[in-house]
């Protein structure tokens, strides 16, 4: 199946928000893109331990750096995601096979990574004062963003049962 969305976390250190993510991506159909180092194991041993009996149904794809992620997806609409962006998200045109691309919970994305792409920068409004969301959160809202602009444009389809209709199933 091909994903809907492509989910990629720069360098994610939380395990909880990745096995959120997880369950995000495998209820959409989004494949969950890591680019390492990462902070903790996904070894099949460790996932199973932590309790994730969906991991085997999520499309994983792990990089060993930004650029092998970058090289390996060349022709993919990337989305950076980050609270230093003035773009809201709903100003995105996110469409079916789209990447979004977060970073790390402590940090977020390194200016480089911000610079070399800021006409692609995305945020989620919210009040001066406050902190950035949780990044489990925050993947989960703009991945249903991105569903809720498909379904607009009739890309992907919500069935009589409020199931999502995914393009391979249209």
């Amino acid at each position: 199946m091909t994903p809907l969305l492509h989910v990629a976390l720069h360098e994610p250190e939380i395990p909880n928000n990745t096995g959120n993510i997880g369950r995000t991506c495998v209820a959409l159909g989004c494949a969950l893109h890591l680019i390492h180092p990462l902070g903790f194991d996904v070894s099949e041993k460790a996932c199973r331990r932590a309790g994730l009996d969906y991991w085997s149904r999520l499309d994983v794809r792990e990089h060993r750096s930004l650029e092998d992620y970058l090289a390996s997806n060349t022709s993919a609409r990337l989305w950076v995601l980050t609270t230093r962006a003035t773009r809201p998200v709903w100003d995105g045109d996110i469409r079916a096979g789209d990447h979004l691309l977060f970073g790390k919970e402590t940090r977020g994305l390194p200016p480089e990574i911000l610079d070399r792409f800021s006409d692609r920068l995305l945020t989620l409004p919210m009040l001066a004062a406050e902190r950035s969301l949780n990044l489990a959160t925050a993947v989960c809202t703009v991945a249903y963003e991105g569903v809720r602009q498909m379904v607009g444009r009739g890309e992907v389809r919500i069935d009589p049962r409020g199931r999502l209709q995914t393009p391979a199933a249209i």
